[in-house]
């Protein structure tokens, strides 16, 4: 069973790319501690990130690569991969897409107890998943939040080009010298933003901008289909309320003000389903809700916007909406 791993992530590693490396999540997996987890969106490049993480770190005796819905997984269990890999010494072993296996998070924290050497790292692209399963782990785990691509390294991504980056002191104290500065230097870095505003967030542009859209409408429908459904928080007919919810938001044209009373009429359910709801979507980073500033805590958001301006212009052409924006 480990000669078919180890062949399959020969393969992989060989096709790893250096030449752009997300180093401030680099950093974070080569912490000392056994156990680190990657959560994100699907696309934002876990994957790459944790094949670099193997390629430049160590040997390939050393370490152990399992994609964890890899149609060999379902003869054999992760703790027995684990214990056949530690006896001929691995070191450290990766388990990608950890939430596609049943009962991950009892099999990751029985490998962390009985292989006291080993060093372990997964990612899951279902962050409903592994947020709500992750709490077993909590005492172990350290967990990293990947997030889209910044517009920086976008620009280091398509074009080559690293700007200087600032801190926000320098940039509220030279704002303006800064901006004519880069915008002297840079003469298409207006037209770089609005490229990066329709498709720059995910690394995954590289491979094909025109099918861009296409890619990641099809993730958004897994978070919707099968990921919010499968967390059992709510019924399956219901994933229709979740669609209306992201209409309303497009069509709206800016940040949507939530009226927790009128929007739960509209959509039929009560108050606090609709908390649970815009509580789940935010969770999964399709939406991101802003907060009236209050002492008190408070479930209700004060307005609604999509998580970034990629899901806004997928959307917007899946809805026939033209959602070109000021900037």
């Amino acid at each position: 069973m480990l000669n078919y791993f180890r062949n399959k992530q020969a393969r992989l590693i060989q096709a790893a790319p250096e030449n752009f490396i997300r180093e401030k999540y680099l950093k974070k997996i080569l912490s000392p501690n056994r156990l680190v987890g990657i959560i994100g969106q699907r696309g934002v490049g876990k994957t790459t990130l944790l094949l670099q993480y193997l390629k430049t770190n160590f040997s390939m005796s050393e370490f152990l690569y399992v994609s964890a819905d890899d149609i060999y997984i379902a003869d054999t269990t992760l703790y027995d991969l684990a214990d056949e890999f530690s006896i001929i010494g691995g070191k450290v072993i990766v388990f990608d897409e950890i939430h596609k296996y049943k009962n991950w998070a009892q099999e990751l924290k029985n490998i962390y107890d009985s292989f006291p050497e080993m060093m372990i790292r997964f990612s899951g692209s279902s962050m409903l998943n592994i947020l709500y399963e992750k709490y077993d782990l909590s005492r172990r785990c350290v967990t990293i939040h990947m997030e889209t691509l910044s517009f920086h390294e976008f620009l280091e991504l398509s074009e080559k080009k690293i700007l200087a980056q600032y801190s926000l002191d320098e940039i509220i104290k030279n704002g303006s010298q800064i901006s004519l500065d880069l915008a002297l230097s840079n003469t298409n870095l207006y037209s770089s933003f609005l490229e990066y505003l329709k498709y720059g967030a995910y690394p995954f542009f590289i491979e094909d901008r025109d099918e861009f859209k296409t890619k990641l409408f099809n993730a958004l429908q897994k978070i919707i289909n099968e990921d919010i459904p499968s967390c059992n928080k709510m019924k399956y007919g219901h994933v229709s309320v979740f669609k209306r919810l992201i209409a309303k938001l497009i069509k709206s044209g800016v940040p949507y003000k939530v009226n927790i009373a009128g929007l739960s009429r509209t959509l039929g359910i009560t108050p606090p389903t609709l908390n649970t709801y815009l509580d789940i979507l935010n969770d999964t980073k399709i939406f991101h809700s802003i907060k009236k500033y209050s002492a008190k805590i408070s479930r209700k958001p004060e307005k609604l916007l999509f998580n970034n301006t990629n899901i806004l212009y997928t959307f917007a052409e899946e809805f026939g909406v033209d959602a070109n924006m000021p900037v």
